[in-house]
């Protein structure tokens, strides 16, 4: 039996052998997971997969959501969008079909920027069947700026509050004279490099970059001639938002040409980059999250290893705790907004605007005014496992993430440019 196919298994368990209060209830409150589940970033689709079922798996063993008609149980459900925009749209349409008012995606701003779209013409067509988006991942800052949506809420920091917290690191590295910005090229990717442009300005204009480049996003499968550009620039740091593959592959190929200097990444903890990496990355990967296994919390400690005990193969370590906050701030509005009779996406939306929330220690709160998630950050730099504040690798692979700044949601936050149109 395949890994996904177990999962499934267990979530559809944990439903059958939830707690009695589940007999006669409704069915479950359905999430549409649109998501690239196959294909060049399938592996990282299969992250948010575990992610989004640990998260309902922890609401459903309390119960479930808790309604005047009685609890309901959240449940799951996948829609493959193979990593393409207009596959993601179809996607949306089946969901549609399928009477699901909640969507969740985050794997490419692009798609994200379209589902926005997509879902407020519907909204404004059938508002009987008005449907929520949920964004995780998906960070192109103009989703809570200028296209910003009452329908939509990201709750991961968006690609500028990421940069200033990556560049609150990289202002004391008084070493750094020269850096390459390299980026795949859709909507985020060039947030990444722009944003990058105008911080590097301001905060340290005694750094040069020395080049500067974009490349197809999940196609390219050979990294070498951008390493060997990278290595010829004299770069002694590169600076990029890749994710994925684009990342992993860099990163090798980085390491075969021979360049020995840092990398300043979005995502440079996991899906393979650290064991790409290897022993050339201690001291040099830095990157940038809302959480990393290694905070030095007891509350942390027990959240990552109660992870682990659900997914203990290593190839499966991928856990977002902005995520599980996520579904935890979902479940809250949902019973806040009382729906006695079909899921209604404004009700939940209203009590959304409002949500805070506690999990493992770490806290979070919806602003209103844009729908931009307010979280800590932190910032980590790679080194072995067992060093000083490295109790846990990553992915089995003998490395971990040392977090060496944090900043207060109050620190990460930043103004923002929307004019919220509301219904």
């Amino acid at each position: 039996m395949s890994a996904r196919r177990r999962l499934f298994v267990v979530a559809l368990g944990t439903l059958l052998m939830a707690p009695a209060v589940f007999a006669q209830t409704p069915a479950p409150i359905r999430i549409a997971l649109i998501e690239g589940l196959s294909g060049p970033i399938a592996n990282t689709g299969e992250a948010v997969y575990r992610n989004l079922v640990w998260a309902t798996e922890r609401v459903n063993a309390r119960g479930g959501v808790k309604l005047p008609g009685g609890n309901r149980p959240l449940l799951i459900e996948r829609f493959d969008s193979k990593g393409q925009t207009e596959e993601a749209l179809s996607a949306l349409r089946l969901a549609v079909d399928r009477d699901i008012t909640i969507v969740a995606q985050g794997n490419s701003s692009a798609a994200a920027n379209a589902l926005v779209e997509a879902i407020n013409k519907h909204n404004e067509r059938e508002p009987a069947r008005q449907l929520l988006f949920l964004n995780y991942s998906a960070v192109d800052p103009v989703l809570t700026n200028e296209k910003c949506s009452y329908w939509h809420f990201r709750f991961d920091a968006h690609a500028d509050m990421r940069m200033t917290a990556l560049m609150s690191v990289l202002r004391d590295d008084k070493q750094l004279k020269r850096i390459y910005l390299i980026g795949q090229d859709y909507s985020f990717g060039q947030a990444v490099l722009r944003e990058g442009r105008t911080q590097l300005a301001a905060q340290r204009p005694d750094v040069k970059i020395v080049g500067e480049e974009l490349h197809p996003m999940a196609r390219v499968k050979d990294f070498l001639p951008y390493a060997a550009k990278i290595k010829a620039s004299g770069a002694q740091a590169v600076l990029t938002g890749n994710w994925g593959n684009d990342l992993t592959l860099l990163v090798k190929a980085a390491r075969e040409v021979g360049f020995d200097g840092s990398f300043y990444t979005f995502y440079g903890n996991a899906l393979g980059a650290p064991a790409a990496m290897g022993e050339a990355g201690i001291g040099k990967v830095i990157a940038v999250a809302d959480w990393f296994p290694n905070e030095p919390t007891r509350e942390s400690d027990a959240f990552y290893q109660a992870f682990r005990q659900r997914f203990p193969n290593p190839a499966d370590d991928y856990v977002h705790m902005r995520m599980q906050l996520m579904i935890e701030s979902l479940a809250q509005a949902i019973e806040r907004a009382g729906p006695a009779g079909p899921v209604n996406a404004a009700g939940i939306a209203a009590q959304l605007e409002k949500a805070e929330v506690t999990l493992a220690a770490q806290t979070a709160r919806m602003r209103a005014a844009d729908h931009q998630f307010q979280q800590p950050l932190a910032v980590a730099v790679m080194d072995r496992q067992g060093a000083p504040g490295v109790k846990f690798d990553v992915e089995g692979s003998g490395y971990g993430f040392r977090v060496i700044r944090t900043l207060a949601p109050q620190q990460a936050e930043q103004p923002h440019r929307c004019n919220m149109i509301r219904p």
